[in-house]
C-alpha cells in the first residue's frame, strides 16, 4: 500500500494577479460564511442521577410555549419551531424580515424510565427535562457493616 501527500495549498500559476486564489480561498473558507451553512441544533447535557435523568438543552432566545416535547414508546422528542415576521415601511418601499428557529432532537429512553414522572422547565435559556426512574430501577444504598 502507498501513502500519496497532497499538497495542501494549490500553487498559483497566473503571472497577471498571483492574489486571485488566496482571495477565493479566504472568502469560501471564512468562517461567518460556513457558519449560516452549518445546520444549528442546541447543545445537550444528559445526566443520571439515583432519581432521574436529566436533559439539559441550551436554547437561549425562546419561551416556554415554543417547545413541543412528545414522548413515544421509549422515544423521547425535543422540538421548537418558531416563526418571527417583522415588517417595517419606509418611504416608498417595504422591507420585511423573516426569522425562523426550528430543531428537533430525539433521545432514546431506557427500560427504567417512569412515564408518569417526567416533567419541563425552561430558565434562563435552559431546558431541562427531568425523566424519573421506576420505584424498582432505583438502587437503595445501605452501609454492610463488616463482622
Amino acid at each position: 500500500m502507498a501513502l500519496i501527500k497532497f499538497p495542501t495549498k494549490t500553487v498559483n500559476s497566473d503571472v497577471v494577479n498571483p492574489y486571485v486564489n488566496n482571495i477565493f480561498d479566504n472568502l469560501f473558507n471564512d468562517s461567518f460564511i460556513t457558519d449560516r451553512l452549518v445546520t444549528r441544533v442546541p447543545a445537550v447535557n444528559i445526566a443520571e442521577t439515583e432519581q432521574a435523568f436529566k436533559i439539559e438543552l441550551a436554547a437561549p432566545g425562546l419561551q416556554k410555549s415554543d417547545f413541543k416535547i412528545n414522548v413515544d414508546k421509549n422515544l423521547i422528542s425535543i422540538g421548537v419551531e418558531k416563526k418571527d415576521e417583522q415588517a417595517v415601511e419606509e418611504k416608498l418601499y417595504s422591507k420585511r424580515e423573516f426569522s425562523y428557529t426550528s430543531f428537533s432532537r430525539s433521545f432514546t429512553l431506557p427500560e427504567t424510565v417512569d412515564y408518569n414522572s417526567i416533567e419541563a422547565a425552561y430558565t434562563d435559556g435552559v431546558l431541562i427535562v427531568s425523566v424519573g426512574k421506576k420505584e424498582d430501577a432505583i438502587v437503595a444504598k445501605r452501609l454492610i457493616e463488616v463482622r
